[in-house]
């Protein structure tokens, strides 16, 4: 009875708390303020924590915050794809702000010189909250901590600002904030319930976790495909933060993490004393929450290897990644095995870390930014040695494919050349304007060796997130290392991507070979005007051009347009296309002739994605975005949970990624590919087909039996059972509609599932298929290794009238993996020749 009534009273005394919030909860009672700095609770309304702060408050208090305050200057360095403003606080002294740009670089030419002795100049730290948007304790900790840089008048807070440039970033994911805050919000009772079972904590999907796009934005540090991630990259290149702190949340049921993580999972690129120092700063840490007493723990769980996260990036690029983990209530109030978590609680932890980071910052200034200075002058060492060498890459039947790498490495400050002239490597044959050099004596030589290296030997076998993401695998392209640098002409300064035309106005036909990136986007708009296309499926030659498998062909006559509409058509096809669309006035070739059978119809796709409960929302959302950004393709997102309701029969094409769905559902869609539908089918969703007798997949089971493994091991050897995100090679049959467009026989694919089907009897029901030894790049198992080899990751299954095509794996991986793109777009525009 005393338990129960003591609980009573504890939970009680914590709404009492959470609905009576002030500013002292946070902060220390005895630091003065300066009273014409406003509160965040003057500008947004209420208290911090009582409810989710909304973006559009956020942003209103920062702007607040800079008009008042002689420390801080804002920033808008871009939109999201929602157009919500993508912020940056600079935070310094008053004195600090009228000498920014020197110290900005003086900071950026300490990295450049061999000899530096000044160490007595600030330190820069990037601070950024709420990546992922449901995690949302650190976007209002940013609220209180922006507060106390900008009020307090105590001397630690003189001493950080006049020794500190700090990069504020008060939410790197301004559309999923906004989204979590809109569902915490509106499902708040006036009487807090911690119940996990209440609907507060159990997010609609996708959630608030990703952007407009369903991305994980913390996986995007390194390829950076997304605004959100341009802006702050941008910003990193432009400072060098010697620490860059990034908030996240976890599980309701842990504490707080703060790094080191597991030592024996550092990216052996990272050097050594960059764990060291993440130690020390960890110590600021430690210090600042037993003062609060809040448990937590390090090096445990998370791991430094993937250079694509925030907290990992700046390890190789000579600063200190912090990733904070906060234990999450997911709303207002919750249950938690360390009791009852409330949102204000999660909110102190993490604003006290941000000021254990400036202090820490304060604390080791010298050191970091000696450890700093060092990183580069032992990465120009590095790249000393290398004087003379570079890295080609290319594909010369594909300008955009190599323009959009390119545009990475411009994007991570690497520099790099245009050809002198066409040049033949390796049987590879790389074109003066398709390809470019990469100097490996440059600043940043190490970035480049993480961005190109493959790698197939680890100390751990666990990951937290991907073991490889080699770009020029990703991306398909040709290209060869310690070539001679002299290949080179000069450095790309204005990056374009290659003009498009058409050669010359015709009035029998036009021809548009498969291989550049946006020729899915070209034959889209074609059709979508109503313009006859057809595809070639056996190669031929025409006025000294050899036209490969998949060459589109427009004929001019019995168009629904004459041939000088056509023509301009066809031109600005071209021009928004990127690619170049030959003109024929003969239909007599060498090989088929353009009156052949050989080439086929195509039809215009009517495109459905299935999204909702059931279905991965990163996959859908990779797809979505690749269709609607890059390829202006019109599709469907069908809620899985109206489908039974909606009519399939305007769709000759429905793609489902990773997932499942219910039996009524399953039905829905058996009878739609009976009546001729193609479904494009991904990872799980081909064991969802097979238990549903939708098609008859043959897995290669795995026998993995654990020998002398303990009970303490046992999780460990579970997990090293997986295939986290490693690259392989596979063969191709160029001659199969799912290959159009692809130049050479094989490809890297990228690999993140343990599904394994066995080859079918019949070779040419095999186009793709992994050789005998395929691991290129990343860690797998012995026995996963031994389940892959000669394996087949794509399939077609018939069903009536319909077909299920089937891939075991992701082709549009996190919007990098540019080199498997086709393969979708080949399904979807060749579905009837599949």
């Amino acid at each position: 009875m005393k338990n129960i009534l003591f609980i009573t009273l504890l939970f009680c005394s914590l709404l009492k708390a959470q609905n009576n919030l002030d500013l002292s909860y946070y902060l220390n009672e005895n630091i003065p303020l300066d009273k014409n700095i406003p509160t965040p609770e003057s500008i947004i309304g209420h208290p911090v924590g009582k409810w989710h702060v909304t973006h559009d408050k956020l942003v209103q208090y920062m702007y607040a915050l800079a008009k008042a305050s002689d420390r801080i200057s804002i920033e808008n360095r871009g939109s999201t794809f929602e157009d919500r403003p993508l912020l940056l606080l600079t935070i310094t002294s008053s004195e600090n702000h009228k000498n920014l740009e020197n110290i900005r670089e003086n900071h950026i030419n300490a990295t450049n010189n061999d000899t530096e002795n000044n160490f007595d100049r600030p330190v820069v730290v990037y601070q950024g909250f709420s990546i992922h948007g449901n995690e949302a304790s650190g976007s209002n900790a940013a609220l209180v901590a922006a507060y106390y840089l900008a009020a307090s008048q105590d001397d630690l807070t003189k001493n950080i600002l006049k020794n500190t440039v700090i990069l504020f970033d008060p939410c790197f994911n301004p559309d999923g904030l906004q989204r979590f805050a809109y569902w915490a919000n509106t499902n708040k009772s006036i009487n807090l319930n911690p119940d996990p079972n209440d609907r507060e904590y159990d997010e609609v999907w996708p959630g608030g976790r990703t952007n407009h796009y369903w991305f994980d934005m913390n996986r995007d540090w390194l390829p950076v495909q997304l605004p959100e991630s341009r802006a702050r990259i941008a910003t990193f290149h432009k400072w060098l933060p010697n620490i860059l702190t990034d908030h996240h949340e976890m599980g309701t049921n842990s504490s707080f993490f703060f790094q080191p993580g597991i030592p024996s999972r550092t990216h052996p690129l990272t050097p050594k004393l960059n764990q060291e120092l993440t130690a020390k700063i960890g110590n600021y840490h430690a210090e600042a929450l037993d003062k609060i007493g809040s448990l937590y723990f390090t090096e445990e769980s998370y791991d430094d290897f993937y250079y694509g996260k925030g907290s990992t990036f700046p390890d190789i690029n000579g600063g200190i990644g912090i990733l904070f983990e906060q234990a999450s209530s997911r709303g207002h109030i919750q249950e938690s095995d360390n009791g009852i978590l409330t949102f204000p609680f999660t909110i102190r932890n993490q604003y006290t870390t941000a000021i254990s980071t400036l202090k820490a910052a304060v604390g080791l200034r010298e050191e970091l930014l000696k450890y700093q200075h060092n990183f580069f002058k032992n990465a120009r060492n590095e790249a000393t040695k290398q004087n003379g060498k570079a890295i080609i890459f290319g594909n010369e039947k594909d300008a955009a494919s190599t323009y959009h790498l390119a545009e990475i490495l411009k994007r991570q400050n690497i520099k790099f050349y245009d050809l002198k002239n066409d040049v033949t490597l390796s049987n590879k044959t790389y074109k003066k304007g398709y390809s470019f050099v990469i100097p490996k004596n440059q600043k940043n030589t190490r970035l480049i060796n993480t961005m190109f290296e493959k790698r197939t030997t680890f100390t751990d076998s666990l990951f937290y997130d991907i073991s490889a993401w080699s770009f020029p695998l990703a991306f398909n392209l040709d290209y060869q290392e310690n070539v001679n640098a002299s290949l080179g002409n000069k450095e790309v300064k204005d990056l374009k991507p290659k003009s498009g035309q058409v050669t010359e106005k015709s009035n029998y036909a036009y021809l548009m070979q498969w291989h550049e990136y946006y020729t899915p986007k070209a034959l889209n708009n074609i059709l979508k005007k109503g313009i006859r296309a057809k595809v070639a499926k056996k190669v031929f030659s025409l006025n000294n051009t050899t036209y490969d498998y998949g060459t589109i062909l427009i004929p001019v006559q019995n168009q629904k347009y004459n041939s000088d509409e056509l023509y301009e058509i066809l031109k600005t096809v071209s021009e928004e296309s990127h690619i170049t669309i030959n003109a024929a006035n003969t239909g007599l070739t060498s090989g088929i002739d353009l009156g052949s059978r050989s080439f086929e119809t195509v039809k215009k796709p009517e495109i459905a994605l299935l999204v909702g409960e059931g279905i991965r929302s990163y996959d859908a959302g990779e797809i979505w975005h690749l269709l609607d950004t890059r390829y202006n393709i019109m599709v469907t997102k069908l809620n899985t949970k109206d489908l039974t309701r909606k009519n399939l029969n305007r769709y000759n094409t429905i793609i489902f990624p990773s997932g499942s769905l219910n039996k009524s559902n399953t039905e829905k869609i058996k009878t739609w590919i009976e009546n001729g539908g193609t479904l494009i089918s991904y990872s799980n969703a081909l064991k969802w087909a097979n238990s549903n007798e939708l098609a008859k997949f043959e897995f290669k089971k795995q026998k993995q039996i654990a020998k002398n493994i303990s009970y303490e091991q046992k999780s460990n050897f579970s997990g090293a059972q997986l295939i986290k995100g490693a690259i392989f090679e596979a063969e191709l049959d160029r001659s199969h509609p799912i290959n159009f467009g692809i130049k050479n026989d094989k490809i890297a694919l990228f690999k993140s599932t343990n599904i394994f089907l066995k080859a079918d009897k019949n070779s040419y029901n095999n186009p793709i298929k992994y050789t005998k030894n395929p691991l290129l790049s990343g860690y797998i198992s012995k026995p996963n290794l031994d389940s892959i080899s000669e394996t087949v990751p794509f399939q077609i299954k018939r069903l009536k009238q319909g077909k299920i095509v089937a891939f075991t794996d992701n082709t549009n991986f996190r919007a990098f993996w540019y080199g498997t793109n086709k393969l979708l777009m080949n399904a979807i525009f060749f579905r009837e020749e599949l």
